[in-house]
């Protein structure tokens, strides 16, 4: 009777496991500025499809108009075309990204290889507003921010007033409703010998980074720019899994950004993988501290009383992590537009 009770314990905590809720995510992109923004928004729609990930919209801080359309076209080539899209007004990279030019991309007939509807970002709202509809609209505590891109839309979100969507400011809003924020940014451990790296992402918009660091009022954790190095993806993987479909967006972006025979870092994988399954070991957390921002934008992190964590890896964490991103990224799309 002793061992029937312990095989029934088992599987409850199995079913509990299965049957776990999805985690409510909001995507915060520079899609077109590298291909590890695609990466991650493959893995989402990958995660969806298992049930792990509700994708409640995808926001960027690309400022050109096609960003908005290939992520358009990728959401509608996973099956999912009413994904909300919000965009960036006045943000820090307007110029045309490598592979965003996808989205207007024709098949011999004429017609788009990559349906979608959204044919430019200024159809689309502003990301600010949208993310405070979605956020007011949600149960407490319940969503995940993931952050790949610059720090311009939610620090803006941060500095919202109240308007017709919530009373809450936007500080109030993200501490009532969110959960975390996991972000890929900064640098908190060597790289090559040099204890100190400028990091894409905050460097384009420091005052938005500093503003953030010092003010966000949930847990953040930072996947710095040493952890996507470490984990880069195969180049193999493009040559060889992608081929059961005669077009997929992934190798071709990958094509037109990356050189032939290129190992791309995966830095924003790294920050979806571990706001979905943060109790999986895929990554060792530093102790809580405080991440400061400098004026240079270097990022500091002191431990003791804060908010922060960063990521770190060892050997072994580093082959599992990129094992569990090509194979959430090579995964064929459970319903696709072709």
């Amino acid at each position: 009777m002793k061992n029937m009770r312990c095989l029934w314990a088992a599987v409850l905590c199995a079913v509990a496991v299965t049957h776990a809720e999805p985690v409510k995510l909001i995507f915060d992109t520079d899609m077109g500025n590298d291909t590890d923004d695609l990466m991650a928004l493959c893995m989402i729609h990958t995660l969806q499809s298992r049930g792990a990930v509700d994708l409640l919209a995808v926001t960027i801080t690309k400022d050109h108009p096609q960003a908005a359309a290939f992520v358009d076209a990728v959401n509608t080539f996973y099956g999912r075309p009413d994904i909300p899209i919000g965009v960036v007004k006045g943000g820090v990279t307007p110029e045309p990204g490598k592979f965003n030019l996808l989205a207007a991309a024709k098949n011999e007939d004429g017609s788009l290889r990559y349906p979608h509807d959204l044919t430019s970002g200024e159809q689309a709202p502003e990301a600010t507003g949208l993310i405070r509809k979605i956020l007011a609209a949600q149960p407490d505590q319940s969503v995940s921010l993931v952050q790949v891109g610059f720090f311009t839309n939610f620090q803006r979100l941060l500095d919202s007033p109240a308007d017709a969507h919530s009373p809450l400011t936007g500080k109030e809003l993200i501490a009532k409703k969110v959960k975390v924020l996991s972000l890929m940014a900064g640098s908190f451990q060597p790289i090559n010998w040099k204890t100190r790296h400028l990091e894409y992402n905050v460097i384009k918009d420091i005052p938005a980074a500093q503003k953030l660091a010092k003010e966000w009022p949930t847990p953040m954790l930072w996947s710095g720019f040493e952890i996507g190095i470490a984990a880069a993806y195969p180049y193999e993987s493009i040559e060889r899994d992608y081929v059961y479909m005669k077009h997929h967006p992934l190798p071709e972006a990958y094509a037109l950004y990356s050189p032939k025979g290129h190992n791309r870092p995966t830095w924003d994988p790294t920050a979806l993988l571990v706001a979905v399954y943060p109790d999986r070991g895929y990554f060792t957390l530093s102790p809580v501290g405080t991440v400061t921002v400098e004026n240079d934008g270097g990022t500091l992190f002191m431990p003791g009383k804060g908010r922060d964590q960063f990521l770190s890896m060892n050997a072994e964490q580093t082959e599992r992590v990129r094992e569990a991103i090509v194979q959430l990224c090579v995964a064929p799309p459970t319903h696709a537009t072709h």
